[in-house]
């Protein structure tokens, strides 16, 4: 990753992951205040996923998605599922949660019988990957990193 951006003059690190097998917005930074606020999950920013599951999945599976699914490290938060499309063998979604666990979209699907075939980061509270080659990269425009903190800081202060 970090070959993508050589001359850059100073360290930044990432908020957040990305599996190995998931592709998308990956953020970096070197304000480690920001950074906290943007992965801890007292602060709830959304991130967005679109996902290729390995099974047709039924209504009832995606509103136990939405409803919050039992895993190994407790159930989920609720979180927004939406049926993109179904093709003859997969159904293709949008869910987007509010928790960072350690493979959690996959561990989600896996809870209701499903597997992740391809998974894609599209959004992490207002930054989304619009306009965006993938391997390419942008600084963050002055505004969005003042909404990005205050986002962070208006769940701190509730």
């Amino acid at each position: 990753m970090y070959d993508l951006i050589p001359g850059l003059g100073q360290f930044v690190g990432t908020v957040g992951r990305l599996d190995l097998e998931t592709s998308g917005l990956l953020l970096l930074t070197n304000d480690n205040a920001l950074a906290e606020g943007m992965t801890n999950p007292a602060y709830k920013l959304e991130k967005t996923y679109l996902v290729k599951a390995s099974t047709l999945l039924t209504d009832e599976q995606l509103s136990q998605l939405a409803k919050g699914v039992e895993l190994s490290d407790g159930i989920t938060a609720p979180a927004i599922v939406k049926r993109e499309r179904d093709s003859e063998k997969y159904t293709f979604l949008e869910i987007t949660i509010r928790e960072g666990r350690n493979r959690q979209v996959r561990r989600m699907l896996e809870a209701v019988g499903s597997k992740v075939l391809k998974l894609v980061r599209v959004r992490i509270g207002p930054l989304t990957l619009d306009g965006l080659q993938m391997g390419k990269w942008r600084e963050l425009e002055p505004a969005e990193v003042v909404k990005l903190r205050k986002l962070t800081r208006a769940k701190e202060r509730s």
